[in-house]
């Protein structure tokens, strides 16, 4: 570094929140968004924003629905590289989570163009556009502005036959919940903030969250895979209780069967936990039962904001197998049963045991 160069700032310093904690919570989007319920809805729409799910869905043909939808945040990390996969892969997931295989992207970037250099901003779009090769897609366009914030994202379009299409709202009484990714990717990013995550720890977390949902299409063509949702930013508890409420059933859930990164438990302990958590909780903890005793740390892990996170799939008893050995071609060897979908009911939830 010459004498008239200064540091680049830290890209998380950059940002007031990181990755999928930088959602909306849950309680605010939902009262942001019922305006938008009167609007027209064609009959090709096959998935809306009815239920809260992954992606948009526009059937074009007897065997061909478009599916479409749209990720970005701030850094989650300081490493520009890795920060452009990580939002590469968590916006790809999405079109997996429908059971869809995604044909192209379109990139989201704001970026302070001032405030750090024309490299660091290129090594973002390179870590992104190496998740796209992976996928086997193009970046085929997109939109850049000059922003307060660093901003990056994707929106991904991908195509499945209707009959193969698997929404967050059909899941059936007495199906099995399998979980692809173990939980702690927000606590991971904040404990990083504070320079408190080893060399290791930050290895896993990489490896974690730059892993495409790849199981994705080869699980919709599951008979007994009956719904798909990936868990994101509200965490287990919220994507579980989205699935709960649009397919009318509660979902029980194991807790000590819930796969969660190394250490977690040490960094919650820490203090390690996102703001983003705390307003999950605030948001849906009227539709989530927990039993008597459930300690503070694990309700922060259960409400913990995964940026790219796992899928969860629900699925028929005699379909585990097949389900186990598409998670176990992709290297998911985490995916682990975490539950079933009770009963109908008029009041969904989830409960944990």
């Amino acid at each position: 570094m010459t004498p008239t160069q200064t540091a680049e700032p830290r890209l998380t310093s950059l940002a007031h929140g990181g990755g999928c904690g930088c959602k909306i919570a849950p309680g605010v989007l939902s009262g942001l968004l019922r305006g938008s319920a009167a609007l027209p809805v064609p009959p090709q729409l096959l998935v809306g924003i009815e239920t809260s799910d992954d992606a948009a869905v526009y059937q074009l043909n007897d065997h061909q629905a478009l599916v479409a939808t749209t990720d970005f945040f701030m850094p989650v990390v300081d490493d520009p590289f890795d920060f452009g996969r990580i939002a590469a892969t968590n916006a790809i997931s999405d079109v997996y989570a429908m059971g869809a295989t995604p044909i192209l992207a379109l990139a989201i970037v704001g970026m302070p163009i001032n405030a750090i250099s024309h490299e660091t901003i290129a090594r973002i779009l390179d870590g992104g556009a190496d998740v796209c090769r992976a996928a086997g897609i193009p970046i085929a366009g997109g939109h850049t502005i000059d922003s307060v914030e660093p901003i990056y994202g994707l929106v991904a379009l991908g195509l499945v036959d209707p009959a193969r299409l698997k929404r967050n709202a059909d899941a059936r009484p007495g199906d099995v919940l399998v979980l692809g990714k173990p939980l702690g990717v927000g606590v991971m990013s904040a404990a990083l903030k504070k320079g408190a995550l080893d060399a290791q720890g930050y290895a896993r977390m990489i490896e974690v969250t730059t892993r495409l949902n790849l199981p994705g299409p080869d699980l919709a063509a599951i008979d007994g895979v009956h719904a798909m949702t990936d868990v994101t930013g509200f965490g287990l508890g919220g994507h579980a209780l989205e699935m709960a409420r649009g397919s009318g059933c509660d979902l029980q859930i194991d807790w000590q069967a819930v796969p969660r990164l190394p250490g977690i438990e040490a960094m919650i302990a820490a203090g390690h936990v996102t703001g983003a958590s705390g307003r999950n909780w605030a948001s849906y903890s009227e539709g989530v039962a927990l039993p008597g005793g459930f300690p503070d740390a694990d309700r922060a892990l259960l409400t913990d904001p995964q940026t790219s996170g796992g899928l969860m799939v629900a699925c028929a008893p005699e379909a585990l197998d097949q389900v186990r050995a598409a998670f176990a071609r992709h290297g998911f060897a985490e995916a682990a049963v975490i539950g079933k979908v009770g009963p109908r009911t008029d009041r969904p939830r989830v409960l944990l045991r």
